[in-house]
């Protein structure tokens, strides 16, 4: 045996040691996991299993029986009981609770012939059992120390409930509010989603995976599924390769920068090619050209739906598609443990893409330590100790607050005086104590959101009286089922109408069930749901001093309300402390400083709409009369609320815009922002940029930095943003990043509808 035989053979040795351990539970020192460490390691596990068991790593099952419960004897429970006990699975999903988590992991580590950990997945979007806000609504926070601080709240609730992988952040751009899905990203902007984007990887995997309060994250879908056409979820997506590179791939760009351990790809089509079975998009662009080291799950049975897709004939087709694409993680379609090996036998897959998938799976597992301690995750004392702590509810609090947009406020009519007012709350959704929660919350607990009505009792000062008026939803509302809207009951108007004729103010909550938006909830109407129209133009004709609090997880058309009510609030669906918050910003308590990360229009009509469109050969009216511009014919062209539009309890003023480009490698901009109000605000100052004339054509606008700062009364700040090549540059339609000398458009101001402007020429 020479040298380098006795080298492999100790490192073999060592190995298998640490599975041994893990097998019989006994300690042994620290394994050294340095990125080298970790490759050696890795490379060496893989020359132990046969072709199977390495197919097995690729393998994910949903949770399929209880757990804690008896063996499956017969169907195709215990075949997948088997797989497991065979080292046929490499993760499992919907596993939850230490007891159960700690039952499978048993398994794979003490019955099967490596004992190789399972990493177990979970959807954690916005929370584990405390729930933030939707994304969306963080989003409109625009601060990202809280997006982070509220991700490394749900990280560490899961990872104490067993769970040491999260399917988030979702980070697909989308333009069109219809699709049910924008409550689960970031919004329409891909600057602001790749900001959202690193602050969520990094507060789910903090600085070290192997810690046991971090999960690893997952950027998905990629890509392109939020271009979805006509806003219907699980459609063909047709983007051109401008669109792909400048606005769909940045955030996903920024996520791998980030150190993101994992992606998903997503259920569309792209160019013709379902996502799944996309070689371009996994292999050329994401593993090649960007160069990224963890791994590919697909989206739940992406897989097998690429027959539905028409582009693979059946399940053998279509696991040879996806393997040889770059799809390195089978969810729920069953289909590589079942083909793989009989395909690479058959010379249609190349065991080499095996090996490459399985180092990427297990890399991310030793990452997380799983090797060194497979149980790491399943304490039961720390899973007692740290569920719902009060620090978790108190950020989720504080981010909950942040995410409140103002979008109206005339007369000052908020904030609501604290003493001697009598006040109607009027709506379902002011007392539901689930819809808060909204959607993708799956490890919560119905019924344990803070509502409005208890968030504004908890002021004792004055008289509140409550009246739903009408349901929203009609029946049970569970996760899974086909919310049935109330459409024709208006029987509780008399009792809404008789207590707002005598109130001084009237609090109206209203807008979408908590499970209206997320997967599969399209809609082809952006209005109030069912009769809550209705009901709100009822109260209206005996009082006109409204508040409007909306619930909802998309952009909403509410034409009829910013025309008639004085006072219109964004409160989104909030999570678990959404009336504690919502009573805070009514109250004054907290001065809203939300901005939209989405546009709001004015008719559903005009979707997909966002701020940095291209301007077309008919951009404007070219003369009194002329109808052939790009325009409808019984609507206008602007939306109802731009994006970054959000108003404060105080005002602001936008002055002394200066451009310095002496050095054109690093312009300075700078301008002053005063609180010209009566109380302290935060605002979120907004930079564009508009490429006047390009090699291909830019935006109108397009954001490119941001600062959130808070100010008191009479206090002015002069804020610096600097422009280098990479906010002053684009991608070319292959894929190259170029920047152009030209003329150029700085603007600031408080939304996308820009108050001051200024020019520069880049030389």
């Amino acid at each position: 045996m020479n040298v380098n035989d006795i080298i492999k053979f100790l490192i073999l040795v060592a190995v298998l040691s640490s599975f041994t351990y893990a097998k019989k539970d006994n300690p042994i020192n620290e394994i050294d996991t340095t990125a080298s460490s970790i490759e050696i390691k890795v490379d060496s596990l893989l020359t132990l299993m046969t072709l199977e068991e390495k197919i097995g790593q690729m393998n994910q099952y949903n949770g399929f029986w209880n757990v804690t419960g008896p063996v499956p004897k017969d169907g195709d429970a215990a075949k997948k009981y088997e797989d497991l006990r065979k080292g046929y699975v490499g993760s499992m999903l919907n596993v939850t609770g230490v007891e159960n988590v700690r039952a499978v992991q048993k398994i794979a580590v003490e019955e099967s012939r490596l004992g190789i950990p399972l990493i177990i997945g979970f959807d954690v979007i916005h929370g584990f059992k405390t729930i933030s806000p939707i994304p969306l609504a963080e989003s409109a926070s625009w601060d990202l120390e809280a997006i982070e601080r509220s991700a490394q709240v749900a990280a560490e609730e899961a990872a104490a409930s067993g769970i040491n992988w999260t399917f988030a952040p979702m980070i697909d751009i989308s333009r069109d509010a219809r699709w049910g899905r924008v409550m689960e990203g970031a919004g329409e902007d891909p600057y602001l989603g790749s900001k959202i984007a690193i602050a969520r990887v990094k507060g789910f995997q903090g600085d070290d995976l192997s810690k046991v309060n971090t999960i690893a994250a997952c950027a998905k879908h990629f890509a392109g599924y939020g271009f979805s056409e006509s806003g219907k979820d699980y459609n063909t997506v047709d983007v051109g390769t401008s669109t792909l590179y400048n606005i769909i791939f940045p955030p996903f760009i920024a996520a791998k920068d980030a150190g993101v351990a994992t992606f998903m790809n997503s259920f569309n089509e792209l160019n013709g090619i379902p996502a799944t079975g996309n070689k371009y998009l996994q292999r050329d662009i994401l593993k090649s050209k960007w160069d990224f080291k963890g791994f590919m799950v697909s989206d739940w049975g992406s897989i097998s739906e690429m027959i539905n897709h028409k582009y693979a004939k059946d399940g053998k087709h279509a696991a040879e598609l996806a393997i040889n694409a770059g799809s390195d993680m089978d969810m729920e379609s069953n289909l590589y443990v079942k083909e793989l090996a009989g395909l690479v036998r058959e010379g249609k897959v190349k065991e080499e893409l095996i090996d490459d998938a399985v180092k990427r799976i297990l890399r991310v597992k030793f990452q997380l330590g799983l090797f060194d301690d497979p149980y790491k995750y399943c304490n039961e004392s720390r899973e007692k100790e740290i569920i719902g702590k009060q620090e978790f509810h108190d950020a989720v609090l504080d981010v909950a607050k942040k995410s409140i947009v103002l979008l109206k406020n005339e007369n000052n009519l908020l904030p609501l005086k604290k003493n001697g007012q009598k006040i109607a709350l009027i709506g379902a959704l002011a007392g539901d104590k689930t819809s808060p929660l909204g959607s993708w919350r799956i490890a919560a607990d119905d019924g344990t959101a803070v509502s409005v009505l208890e968030g504004l009792k908890s002021y004792s000062g004055n008289s509140i009286i409550y009246e739903k008026g009408a349901d929203v939803t009609i029946g049970k509302t569970e996760f899974i089922s086909e919310l049935t809207i109330n459409e024709t009951d208006t029987s509780g108007f008399a009792k809404a109408i008789a207590v707002a004729k005598s109130a001084d103010v009237v609090v109206m909550v209203l807008g979408e069930h908590g499970l209206q938006s997320g997967e599969g909830r399209s809609r082809v109407n952006l209005d109030l749901p069912g009769v809550q129209q209705e009901l709100l133009e009822a109260v209206y004709k005996v009082n006109k001093n409204i508040v409007l609090v909306l619930n909802n997880g998309r952009p909403l058309a509410i034409n009829w309300a910013d025309e008639h009510i004085p006072a219109i609030v964004e409160a989104w669906h909030l999570g678990t402390q959404s009336g504690h918050a919502i009573a805070q910003v009514l109250y004054g308590d907290y001065n809203p400083s939300g901005k939209l990360p989405m546009t709001f229009p004015k008719h559903v009509g005009q979707m997909p709409l966002y701020y940095n469109y291209k301007a077309t050969g008919r951009p404007t009216i070219p003369a009194p009369g002329l109808v052939f511009w790009a325009h409808y014919q019984d609507e206008v062209n602007e939306p109802l609320y731009p994006f970054g539009h959000g108003l404060s309890y105080t005002t602001f003023k936008y002055s002394n815009l200066k451009v310095d480009s002496s050095n054109m490698k690093e312009i300075v901009v700078s301008f002053d922002l005063k609180n010209t109000g009566k109380v302290k605000g935060k605002e979120v100052a907004q930079l564009y940029v508009q490429d006047l004339y390009a090699s291909v054509t830019r935006p109108v606008k397009e954001l490119k930095g941001f600062e959130l700062l808070e100010l008191h009364p009479n206090e002015s700040k002069t804020i610096k943003f600097l422009l280098t090549d990479k906010e002053l540059g684009f991608y070319d339609n292959t894929g190259q990043f170029i920047v152009e000398p030209g003329e150029f458009k700085v603007f600031i101001g408080g939304s996308s509808k820009t108050i001051l402007e200024q020019q520069f020429e880049l030389k």
